[in-house]
């Protein structure tokens, strides 16, 4: 007779949306194509590291910062479980209440129940990334409630019908023009005379939301930050919309992923100067809301928070790709990244687009799973994301890592080898051995006959042909270099008179 002892098996992987509907090569010919795309995304990324630049300048210890907020999450994952349990007693001990959820569909379930329980269909919601990976709005939705968010960007793309396409910067993808058609095409008591002036579009927004904070009796928030030997939580944004619905409501529900976790407040020093530069370029945050628990008479009296794995602990299995984990969600490398400037969020499929959401969707959900194998593929590894991220995530090892999962987990699933398979075992036998590589060097000329009068090689057959569909490829010398050096050394070695004369 066995007991379960209720510890699922790993990897026990994610759910909801950190899934690309389609592979990332297509999703991301389709955005090229779309012109205003680029040029907004290009204006806007440029902008922010332009100021992340100038503030991270300014810190003489930037390096050492990068190296202590790496070290701290390092050893948080060493120690996860631990952190957890001692977070827990904290949090509870102060009022509050702890609910564990294994999965999207267990995350979303204990959301609409807390809300239920209040009798209320609406709430006002913080800019979260958690709950827009378990697709809550959504949930909410099918079950009559009804979500509101706060945040200005989150708030275009949910007027818009949208999906985000930053992690910081959810409406990177739209101008202003688009943003005040938006406004007087969805928005309710839209001035008919609203310009794109942003200080008119943020305060049509600002009349728009003050009705639903000083109404809401919910409101729903993720967490930057969760300290562990205080069980405090932590929001750190720029607008005070966060402000306004962490204070104003009777309960507060909070959704947040277990890696989110500090060991100490003072562990909160390091990340408060990495967070704001490396995210919108300020030297420290406009509006950081703590709370620890329930205070009597003062905000939410009703406080909840829903510790969310959701392929968390797969990824935390993976020794190559955990610190993937240890993202602080700042976005900065997607602002350096040429491969998402150019296509932008929504060719990655998943909640999490750009560098981090290459190594993070298919961490969290298999390599294996519908059209993820494609995103550690979405990358020329040009390390610009490994120098930008404050936590020193290794992005380009991790992707390459992936790669290496993708290829083993179709080895033996094909009755016929595929081009790959083909075109890796021809070079396994050319480099082998240097006869071997001296045989295929003979074929050389036929290279420069394919090339033409012009000199250049337009199109390959086959997986090749994904050289030359956005390049062209020079035409073949006429002699290998280890030709042209066997007979420069050749004609250049002393003769038997040379030898004997020297002698």
């Amino acid at each position: 007779m066995t007991t379960f002892l209720g510890m699922p098996a790993l990897p026990a992987f994610g759910s909801g949306n950190l899934f690309a509907g389609e592979s990332f090569p297509k999703a991301a010919h389709r955005e090229l194509g779309n012109a205003q795309l680029r040029a907004n995304l290009g204006h806007a990324t440029h902008t922010i590291r332009d100021k992340r630049q100038a503030v991270v300048s300014e810190l003489p210890d930037w390096e050492q910062l990068r190296d202590a907020g790496s070290a701290i999450k390092e050893s948080v994952m060493a120690r996860l479980p631990d952190l957890l349990e001692e977070f827990e007693k904290n949090f509870t001990a102060r009022g509050g209440v702890i609910h564990w959820a294994r999965d999207a569909r267990e995350a979303n379930e204990i959301v609409a129940g807390l809300v239920r329980e209040t009798g209320e269909t609406e709430v006002v919601k913080v800019k979260s990334m958690a709950t827009q990976e378990i697709g809550l709005n959504e949930y909410l939705e099918e079950q009559g409630i009804q979500a509101f968010e706060t945040d200005l960007a989150e708030l275009i793309v949910q007027l818009d019908h949208d999906k985000p396409s930053h992690i910081l910067v959810p409406a990177i993808h739209k101008n202003r023009t688009e943003i005040r058609d938006i406004f007087l095409r969805e928005m309710p008591g839209a001035d008919p005379a609203l310009t794109n002036d942003p200080p008119v579009l943020a305060m049509a927004a600002r009349e728009h939301l003050r009705r639903k904070f000083l109404t809401a009796k919910v409101a729903v928030s993720g967490a930057n930050f969760a300290l562990a030997d205080s069980g405090t939580l932590a929001v750190v944004e720029s607008e005070g919309n966060g402000r306004m619905c962490l204070t104003l409501p009777e309960t507060l529900i909070t959704v947040m992923g277990i890696e989110k976790l500090l060991p100490t407040w003072q562990d909160l020093e390091v990340f408060m100067q990495l967070l704001p530069r490396s995210s919108t370029g300020e030297r420290m945050n406009p509006y950081t809301s703590l709370w620890t628990g329930v205070t009597e008479g003062d905000g939410p009296q009703n406080v909840h928070l829903v510790l969310l794995d959701n392929g968390r602990t797969a990824a935390l299995a993976d020794e190559m790709g955990r610190s993937a984990l240890h993202c602080i969600r700042c976005s900065a490398c997607m602002n350096v990244c040429p491969v998402y400037e150019r296509t932008g969020g929504h060719a990655y499929g998943s909640t999490y687009p750009g560098p981090i959401g290459a190594i993070l969707s298919p961490l969290l959900t298999g390599i294996q799973a519908e059209e993820n194998n494609s995103l550690p593929y979405a990358s020329s590894l040009c390390g610009a994301c490994y120098d930008a991220c404050p936590v020193k995530i290794n992005i380009p090892d991790i992707l390459v890592h992936l790669r290496s999962v993708d290829v083993d987990s179709k080895r033996g699933t094909r009755k016929v080898p595929s081009q790959m398979d083909v075109g890796m075992k021809a070079a396994s036998w050319a480099l082998s051995s240097g006869k071997h590589l001296g045989l295929l060097e003979k074929g050389l000329p036929l290279g420069r006959l394919a090339a033409g009068r012009d000199k250049k090689i337009k199109k390959l057959p086959g997986i090749a042909g994904g050289w030359t569909q956005s390049r062209d490829i020079p035409a073949p010398p006429a002699q290998s270099f280890r030709d042209w050096w066997a007979k420069e050394h050749k004609s250049a070695a002393p003769s038997r008179d040379d030898k004997e004369t020297q002698q």
